[in-house]
C-alpha cells in the first residue's frame, strides 16, 4: 500500500466487497500503511509450504519430522524461527513432497 493511499476509499471498497460493515478496517488499514502489524517471514511460508505440499495435517508433518507439533506451530506463526537443518529438509519437501513418507520408514 503506497504511502498515499485513500484508507476511506480503500476501506469502503472492501466493505462493498464483503458486504457489511468492518469495524476495525480502517485502522488495520492504517497500520498496513504505516509498515505495523502482522508480517510474514519466508521461514513461515517455508514451513506451511512445506507441510501444505506434503498434504499432511500439522500433527502428521510435526511427528514425521520428529517435531513436537507446538513446536511446529511455533515456527509457521513466526513466534521462532526453524533451525538449519530442518529449513534444508523443508527445502527439500517443498521440491519432493513424496520425501514425508520416506521420513516413516
Amino acid at each position: 500500500m503506497g504511502k498515499k493511499a485513500d484508507i476511506e476509499a480503500i476501506a469502503k471498497a472492501i466493505e462493498a466487497d464483503a458486504g457489511e460493515p468492518l469495524p476495525d478496517l480502517r485502522e488495520a488499514l492504517k497500520e498496513a500503511q504505516m509498515g505495523v502489524g502482522r508480517v510474514t517471514t519466508p521461514d513461515q511460508i517455508l514451513v506451511r509450504q512445506a507441510r501444505e505440499k506434503s498434504g499432511l495435517t500439522q500433527a502428521a508433518f510435526a511427528e514425521r519430522i520428529a517435531t513436537p507439533v507446538a513446536t511446529l506451530r511455533d515456527w509457521e506463526q513466526g513466534r521462532f524461527k526453524p533451525p538449519g537443518a530442518v529449513t534444508c529438509l523443508l527445502r527439500l519437501i517443498v521440491r519432493h513432497p513424496e520425501l514425508t513418507r520416506e521420513l516413516t520408514a
